[in-house]
């Protein structure tokens, strides 16, 4: 039985985790996985309700942070040693960068048969300065070098990491992308859409424009609220906005909101109805995609955004920046309105409102999202092109199988 050891970042809510965990739950039972992770920051929320929920008992290592710390990273890798001498996995398989540097590392020097890494994000630009992007590119280059495989989540990820970065020669890339369990979007969408408006008190005439995901710098949200501004003040439509979820930005991107004269209310400490709403985090996602109307992203970069993956299928019409692996996602002008500036809020008001004004408009785009993704994106697709890739690692190391077929 091959021995697959699967390590995330962290147990925080976001698509690395789905992935993770539909992995560690999903393949098949020839396939035997242990699932490691680090915990989430205190600025997140836990995503560890999803691997119970699924059946799962990772092993947390507290000390794998996001943040570079020599002594927790130390730790960290340390204990990955001892986790994999324990468990002598065949494939070591790492999900996004921390997990990835020290994962890697571990798997390398014990002699790992096959070492994959996945990269979740477009991670070269627009999260660091350029110093430390230049650190992380010779990081990943060197890691490169010890790895059977790396993973690109899309098309426009493989060009970037090959062509761009050169963080790897392009026959080393394999394009899989994310999978989901999207069923849940698509089923009882008249009653969850009926539980979101009734508990923000939104009325039937009323269009709802949210916006879900962490509140850190990369996501932007600034352009959405300069983009609210706009619509409210040219739309004949009653509107309401909603930024869903939270993080290290948040009390920034509230001062940026008094600052452009938005009212606004934070949901977990009052009721009233305002033009804006934090309601921070909603771990049932597929309500709130219920019950909005249009769902917006902002981002500066991405790499395959699960918002966008759930919001086409519920159907929902999209108003996004072009970034990233998005153009990989939706389907431009169909499922989707493309801004092309991650910084003009004007262009991106002008494609809110045209939306918001045209209800056949929105209509229209409510039409495909759903045959869009429900095959490209969900989950037995992740598994069944992940299942190929190892029997084609552990075949090309030509290893002989014992008796209990465990690779030694």
């Amino acid at each position: 039985m091959p021995r697959v050891l699967r390590i995330i970042n962290r147990f925080n809510l976001g698509g690395p985790t789905y992935n993770a965990a539909y992995l560690s739950r999903y393949m098949p039972p020839e396939f035997e996985t242990l699932l490691v992770g680090g915990e989430k920051d205190d600025s997140e929320d836990s995503s560890e309700f999803i691997v119970k929920s699924l059946g799962l008992d990772p092993i947390i290592i507290p000390e794998m942070k996001r943040e570079i710390d020599l002594k927790n990273d130390y730790e960290a890798y340390r204990k990955m040693v001892n986790i994999i001498k324990e468990f002598k996995p065949d494939i070591v398989h790492t999900h996004a960068s921390k997990a990835g540097t020290i994962g890697r590392l571990a798997a390398s020097n014990m002699n790992v048969p096959a070492i994959v890494h996945t990269f979740h994000g477009h991670v070269f630009h627009s999260y660091f300065g350029k110093m430390k992007t230049v650190m992380y590119k010779n990081i990943e280059r060197n890691l490169a070098r010890r790895s059977s495989t790396i993973i690109a989540i899309s098309e426009k990820q493989k060009t970037e990491l090959c062509l761009i970065h050169r963080i790897c020669k392009p026959e080393k890339i394999k394009v899989i992308p994310l999978g989901f369990d999207l069923s849940r979007f698509n089923e009882n969408m008249d009653e969850k859409r009926m539980r979101f408006r009734s508990r923000y008190h939104l009325e039937d005439d009323e269009i709802a424009i949210g916006i879900i995901g962490r509140i850190v710098p990369v996501k932007n949200h600034r352009l959405f609220l300069e983009a609210m501004k706009i619509v409210m003040q040219q739309s004949k439509k009653k509107l309401r906005f909603f930024i869903i979820g939270d993080g290290e930005d948040r009390l920034r991107v509230e001062g940026i909101a008094k600052d452009l004269e938005l009212d606004f209310v934070d949901a977990t400490l009052s009721n009233e109805i305002k033009p804006l709403t934090f309601t921070s985090w909603i771990k049932e996602i597929d309500v709130a995609c219920a019950g909005l109307d249009i769902i917006a992203l902002t981002s500066l970069n991405e790499g395959t955004p699960v918002s966008l993956i759930e919001a086409q299928a519920a159907n929902k019409p999209i108003v996004t920046t072009n970034v990233g692996g998005i153009e990989n996602v939706v389907i431009d002008g169909v499922t989707a309105l493309l801004s092309h500036s991650k910084t003009d809020a004007k262009q991106f008001a002008d494609r809110l409102l045209e939306a918001t004004e045209s209800d056949e408009k929105r209509q229209e785009m409510s039409r495909v999202g759903w045959d869009h993704v429900r095959n490209k994106f969900h989950y037995t697709r992740l598994v069944r092109d992940m299942t190929d890739l190892y029997y084609e690692l552990l075949a090309s190391d030509k290893q002989e199988i014992n008796v209990d077929g465990h690779i030694f």
